[in-house]
């Protein structure tokens, strides 16, 4: 199961990015409204039309964002931006974002501000000067100007997007728009000063050649095995880590996501359970990061280089056997309607003459950027649509998952005859797009000693009526369980909640009495949902059950919570709920 991103580029175009520059001045969380910014004339990287700040004649205000073309929060903003843009340029508000990554080219930055059809003015910032002047640390960072170029307010666009954390539908504060409010209407701005979430800007700085620690004898070593799976183009990680150039610039931003443990993204707790994927970085790994990252991330000999890891070109999976696309595109609208896109279904023949067993399967969204998640079914002839079915699940892809790729002896049956279903999830972003997603398939080269199904645990027709969380409960328990009517092993577990989600557990209880926490993570997150695969199959017994125990919040402290006054119920929408332990097993008996 797969997402995509797509990012590349370093070289600066106006300057070398590596050359001696000023140390850096981190912004002061203190800092008063009113300081004086110095005028920038700068050229429009789309046009070569001159952006000159200090003529501000006939504005009331400018906005100056700080953006770049990688940082995910920084792109998840881009349309807000232009609504707002539209909403006050008309008002007298003039518009103006400013690009000071030194891993950002001047012809990325155009292609980057095309293809989102940025309507304001993008200016490049060679060696990062505006951005030392304005104190800015992060894109998206917002500044309101006065005419005479004092700041009136720094700091985030609105609460929306953070790290962890994405509301739907609108935000509950968006204080650009509402200090620009305050700003026009003569008022002094409420709130001057708000954090911001999002990437540090890659300023140049200097580094070093040689030190205790290289970037070629020891860290490109670490991101080779533990984050260039996902951090390489049309992957889903938010910026390549290849070249020495590239993580140098990102420097800060690694140091920042390590040592607050939010990279690589892992939620199981280590007390239970050992894993196959487990993604995290050893103490001795994360050590000698952050201790390079603090030495000034010295480049060392190119001759300790490893070579590059390969990775598929294509697909994660490798070339697929055969690729299975959906009939026709869907047309998402640019808004969310209300009550949401209700789940879209579309049926593809496979024209399979014989029975096809599947070593590995990836689902490839057409439009990645509102396709929330897909979940590929198999309806074998003569078969009615039972989503709940041991077997029904072939593969899919949601925020964080991987494709399936199965070992040796595992893989799925799609019986000849067979169609798949594609359940799709839509999510509207602002921008009318159209999806056309795939699903590409390899095949096993020798019959498997294992039939692995997919089965949801919930309960689902107790649960319906049972999942109702009051408004403002912090910590509702849902519990589901299955029971086992033969001997079975299972090879994977992914946990299921929607935006209130706050942990979840499996426990094994045995038929003699005995209970057993196989999985837990104690901090879940909807923005990343994670297949955990053990490192060896777990042998369940006959007249096992397996428990799962999770919990809602609820709550006002719960930043995605779209409305903690709402009571809420299973259903498919991401502001509803639901509780599903999803496993992938084999059956000890069963020979496929």
């Amino acid at each position: 199961m797969s997402s995509r991103f797509l990012f590349c580029c370093l070289a600066l175009g106006l300057g070398t990015a590596f050359a001696a520059a000023p140390a850096f001045r981190q912004a002061d969380p203190t800092t008063t409204p009113g300081r004086q910014v110095a005028p920038f004339r700068l050229n429009d990287v789309r046009d070569n039309k001159l952006v000159d700040l200090a003529d501000s004649k006939g504005y009331k205000a400018t906005v100056v964002l700080f953006l770049g073309t990688e940082c995910p929060i920084n792109n998840d903003y881009l349309p807000e931006l232009s609504r707002l843009h539209a909403d006050y340029a008309e008002k007298g508000v003039r518009f103006v974002a400013v690009n000071s990554n030194s891993q950002d080219s001047l012809a990325r930055v155009a292609e980057h501000a095309r293809r989102h059809k940025i309507p304001f003015p993008v200016v490049k910032d060679p060696g990062n000067k505006v951005a030392d002047d304005f104190q800015a640390r992060r894109t998206p960072e917002a500044f309101v100007l006065s005419p005479a170029l004092r700041i009136l307010y720094q700091g985030r666009i609105d609460d929306q997007f953070g790290y962890e954390y994405r509301r739907p539908g609108r935000p509950h504060r968006r204080d650009l728009a509402q200090a620009l409010d305050e700003v026009l209407a003569g008022k002094p701005v409420s709130v001057a000063r708000t954090e911001v979430a999002g990437c540090f800007i890659g300023r140049v700085r200097t580094v070093r050649t040689e030190g205790k620690v290289t970037f070629t004898r020891d860290i490109s070593r670490i991101l080779q095995k533990n984050c260039q799976e996902c951090h390489r183009p049309g992957q889903i990680g938010p910026m390549p880590l290849f070249e020495y150039e590239d993580v140098v610039a990102w420097g800060e931003t690694i140091r920042e996501v390590v040592s607050d443990n939010r990279m690589p993204p892992w939620y199981a707790d280590p007390k239970f359970g050992k894993w196959a994927n487990d993604r995290r970085l050893s103490k001795e790994e994360k050590d000698l990061l952050l201790a390079w990252i603090d030495e000034g991330m010295p480049r060392g000999n190119p001759a300790d280089l490893p070579a590059p890891r390969q990775f598929p070109k294509e697909w994660q999976i490798g070339e697929p056997d055969v690729v299975l696309t959906m009939p026709k595109a869907f047309e998402v609208p640019a808004e969310t309607p209300k009550g949401g896109v209700p789940y879209k279904y579309f049926t593809v023949p496979t024209n399979f003459t014989e029975d096809r067993w599947i070593q590995a399967a990836e689902a490839r969204p057409g439009a990645p950027e509102v396709v929330h998640h897909i979940i590929i079914f198999i309806l074998a002839p003569g078969e009615v649509f039972r989503p709940d079915a041991p077997g029904a699940v072939l593969t899919g892809t949601a925020p964080g998952e991987m494709p399936l790729v199965l070992p040796p002896g595992q893989a799925k049956k799609i019986p000849a005859g067979a169609r798949l279903l594609f359940q799709m999830h839509y999510t509207p972003n602002g921008k009318a797009q159209s999806d056309r997603s795939s699903v590409a398939l390899i095949f096993a080269k020798q019959p498997p000693k294992h039939r692995i199904l997919t089965n949801p645990i919930h309960n689902r027709l107790f649960i319906s009526r049972l999942l109702s969380i009051p408004p403002g409960a912090d910590n509702h328990r849902i519990e589901a369980s299955h029971t086992f009517r033969e001997d079975v092993h299972l090879v994977a577990f992914m946990p299921h909640m929607h935006l209130r989600g706050k942990d979840f557990r499996y426990e094994a209880h045995y038929p003699d009495g005995r209970k057993e926490i196989l999985l837990s993570v104690p901090r879940y997150n909807f923005n990343w949902q994670t297949l955990y695969r053990p490192e060896k199959p777990i042998a369940l017994p006959k007249g096992t059950t397996l428990h799962c125990v999770a919990h809602f919040d609820n709550s006002d402290k719960n930043p995605q919570n779209p409305d903690p006054t709402e009571r809420v119920y299973w259903g498919d929408q991401t502001w509803q709920e639901m509780m599903v332990g999803w496993i992938d097993y084999y059956r000890d008996n069963e020979k496929p």
